[in-house]
C-alpha cells in the first residue's frame, strides 16, 4: 500500500508499507455488471486467473504444444546470441527469441533489473515509478519466464543494473555477435536502446583461431517489432502519416492489412553458452520484493492478478473456453465489479507476458468452434485501440507527455496538492470516484469505465493538471505502459491528437447507469452498505464532505451539493489551441 509522506508540494515522497486496503479506451480489455461477478468478489479477494495449479499448468503445456513445431530442428546460425528481455516476458510468439535461436548455436536470455525503473521517480511530480504491486507482478512474470525457458533448454540470466552497462559486459564475456530485443517507442526506453548500442561499439569480439585471425567483431543490437497485433511494417501508411482519428486508422488496417501468424517454437531453444556463465557470476536469481525495497500487503478485497505467461495463458483459457464469457464481452465490458465482466488481459499485455496476436488467434479459433458475434469482434476492436496508441507514441514522441499534448493545447491547470490528494486517496466525497481510487490502491487495477470517470472528474470537475493523474496511474497500475496510459490521459484531458475525443462524464449519470444499486461503491466503501441501494451513490450527509461541486450536476446530486459548502477553486483550466 502506498502511504503519502509530506515533503515538497509538487514532489511528494511515498513510503511503501503494509496496511489494510483503504469513448476513451484505457484498454483494460473490460452495459452492466453481471450478478455472478458481483457475488464472486463480495467476500475475499479473487485470484485472476482462478485456475488451480494443476489446471493452470496443463493449460500452459497445451498452449506450448500447439505452438511448437517439431519440424524446426535445424538452425543455420553460428556463435552466441543474447536475448535482452524487456516488456516481452514470454516464450510464445516472441520473435526476438526465435530470431536469436535461428541465428546462433547458443542463446543467452538476459533480464536487467534497472534501478531507474524499479526505484526511479516519475518525470514531473516525483511519484514512485513502479509501485509495489506492479513490482511484485513483474517479479512473478520473471519467475515464470525462467521456468518456461528451462523447459525449452535455456535459463534466464538476471542482473541488477543498467542495461547499457550490463549487456556490453555480457556480450564480451560470452563472445556474443548480436543482442536481440524488441523495439520500444517512448523516449526513456529509446534512450536506453541508444546507450546499449553505444556501449556495444566499445566491445570487440575476436574471430577465428590463432592461425587464421580475422578482424574483430563489434556486437550489434538487433531491434525487432513485436508489441502490437498489426505489425508496423504492414501498415498502409508510414507512422508519420498515421491518421489522427482512430476510426480512420481502424478501417484502414482492417481493410488493407492482415494480422501475422504467431511464430512457431522449436522443440528446444537450447543450448545456452557452454562456458563463461560461471565467469560472469552464474545465472543469478529473480529478485524478491523485499530485496528491491518496497513491501506490500496482499489485499483482502478485489482481484489479485498472478504474474507470468502461464497465468496469462490460463486467463485466456478461463475467459474464452472454460467460462465461455467471450460471447458476452461487448455486453458486460463496462462493468466495474468482479473478475469476469471483461477479459482482464491488460496486465499481461503490458508486461509482454501475452502476445496480442495470440489473443487474436484464440478469438478466431473461438469463432470457428463456438460463435462469432459483436462481442468476439469487440476484443479485436480494443486490441486495435492498443495498437493505435503504440503507433501514436511513435508518431508524436514526447508530445504525449507534455501539458498541451500532441495538439499543443494551451490550458491553465491547477496543481492544488490538497485536491489531488483527496482524489488519489479516495476522499473526494463522491462514492463512485472514491471507490475506484481505493480499488486502484488496493489491487493495482481499475475498470475501463472507472478510469474514464476518475479521469474526467480530476480534469473537468477539479481542474487539476492531468499529468498528476497520469503519473499516479503510472505508479499504481499493473497494466501500465506509457503509450496507452499517456495516450488515454491526453484524450481524457482534451489535449489528445483527436479533438473530438473530449467528453465530460457526469458522475450521477455514470452511477445510475453502471452501479444502479450501489453494489460497487458499497463493496469498496463498506460504510455505505447500510444505506438504501438508491442512496449509496448519493449519500448526502451520511458520507464525507464533497471537495468540489460538479461542473454539471443534476438529479440527486443537487441535494448532495447543499451539504457541500466549499467552492470551486479559482485556478481551473481554460482551454484554447495554439
Amino acid at each position: 500500500m502506498l502511504h503519502y509522506i509530506s515533503s515538497s508540494p509538487l514532489r511528494p515522497r511515498f513510503l511503501l508499507l503494509p496496511s489494510p486496503p483503504s469513448n476513451l479506451r484505457f484498454l483494460t480489455m473490460s452495459a452492466s455488471p453481471s450478478s455472478s461477478s458481483s457475488r464472486s468478489v463480495r467476500g475475499a479477494a479473487v485470484s485472476v486467473p482462478s485456475l488451480g495449479a494443476d489446471e493452470a499448468c496443463a493449460v500452459a503445456d497445451e498452449a506450448f504444444r500447439r505452438y511448437t513445431s517439431p519440424s524446426l530442428l535445424r538452425r543455420g546460425g553460428v556463435g552466441v546470441a543474447v536475448v535482452w528481455f524487456r516488456n516481452d516476458l514470454r516464450v510464445i510468439d516472441n520473435e526476438a527469441l526465435l530470431r536469436a535461436w535461428a541465428a546462433s548455436e547458443a542463446v543467452l536470455p538476459v533480464y536487467c533489473v534497472d534501478p531507474r525503473v524499479f526505484a526511479g521517480s516519475t518525470h514531473y511530480f516525483g511519484f514512485p515509478k513502479k509501485g509495489a504491486l506492479r513490482a511484485q507482478f513483474l517479479i512473478e512474470c520473471l519467475g515464470d519466464l525462467k521456468q518456461s525457458l528451462r523447459k525449452k533448454g535455456l535459463d534466464l540470466l538476471v542482473r541488477h543494473g543498467k542495461p547499457e552497462e550490463i549487456l556490453p559486459s555480457i556480450a564480451k564475456a560470452v563472445s556474443a555477435h548480436t543482442i536481440y530485443a524488441h523495439k520500444e517507442t517512448c523516449s526513456e526506453e529509446l534512450l536506453v536502446e541508444r546507450l546499449v548500442s553505444k556501449g556495444l561499439e566499445q566491445v570487440q569480439i575476436a574471430q577465428g583461431g590463432a592461425s587464421v585471425p580475422k578482424r574483430p567483431l563489434n556486437p550489434r543490437l538487433q531491434l525487432i517489432w513485436g508489441a502490437t497485433m498489426y505489425h508496423i511494417d504492414d501498415l498502409p501508411f508510414p507512422v508519420s502519416s498515421l491518421p489522427d482519428v482512430y476510426t480512420q486508422f481502424r478501417k484502414a488496417v482492417e481493410s488493407k492489412c492482415s494480422v501475422r501468424n504467431c511464430a512457431k517454437l522449436p522443440t528446444s531453444l537450447g543450448p545456452p553458452p557452454s562456458s563463461s556463465i560461471d565467469e560472469i557470476g552464474g545465472w543469478g536469481t529473480v529478485p524478491t520484493l523485499e530485496s528491491l525495497g518496497p513491501s506490500v500487503t496482499k489485499s483482502e478485497k478485489g482481484m489479485h492478478f498472478i504474474g507470468g505467461e502461464s497465468a496469462a495463458l490460463g486467463r485466456v483459457h478461463e475467459y474464452f473456453w472454460k467460462k465461455d464469457q467471450l460471447k458476452d464481452y461487448k455486453v458486460t465490458r463496462n462493468g466495474m465489479l468482479g473478475p469476469d465482466y471483461s477479459t482482464k488481459f491488460s496486465p499481461w499485455l503490458a508486461s509482454g507476458s501475452l502476445s496480442p496476436r495470440y489473443i487474436c488467434e484464440e478469438v478466431k479459433r473461438y469463432e470457428k468452434q463456438r460463435v462469432a458475434n459483436d462481442s468476439t469482434y469487440w476484443v479485436l476492436f480494443e486490441l486495435i485501440w492498443r495498437d493505435y496508441f503504440r503507433f501514436l507514441s511513435a508518431k508524436y514522441g514526447n508530445a504525449i507527455f507534455h501539458l498541451g499534448g500532441p495538439r499543443k493545447v494551451v490550458s491553465k491547470w491547477s496543481q492544488d496538492q490538497a485536491l489531488f490528494e483527496s482524489w488519489r486517496d479516495g476522499r473526494t466525497g463522491y462514492p463512485l470516484i472514491d471507490a475506484n481510487m481505493r480499488e486502484l490502491s488496493a489491487t493495482g487495477y481499475m475498470s475501463n469505465r472507472g478510469r474514464q470517470i476518475v479521469c474526467s472528474f480530476l480534469v473537468r470537475d477539479m481542474g487539476v493538471d492531468w499529468r498528476m493523474g497520469a503519473e499516479w496511474f503510472e505508479t499504481c497500475l499493473l497494466d501500465y505502459d506509457p503509450a496507452s496510459n499517456y495516450g488515454n490521459w491526453t484524450y481524457g484531458a482534451g489535449v489528445g491528437n483527436d479533438p473530438r475525443e473530449d467528453r465530460y462524464f457526469s458522475i450521477p449519470k455514470q452511477a445510475k447507469s453502471y452501479d444502479p444499486e450501489g453494489e460497487y461503491v458499497a463493496y469498496w466503501l463498506p460504510e455505505l452498505r447500510s444505506l438504501a441501494k438508491e442512496r449509496r451513490n448519493f449519500p448526502g450527509a451520511s458520507y464525507i464532505r464533497q471537495v468540489v461541486p460538479l461542473k454539471f450536476d443534476g438529479g440527486n446530486q443537487r441535494k448532495d451539493q447543499q451539504f457541500n459548502r466549499q467552492r470551486r477553486p479559482n485556478n481551473v483550466y481554460i482551454r484554447q489551441v495554439k
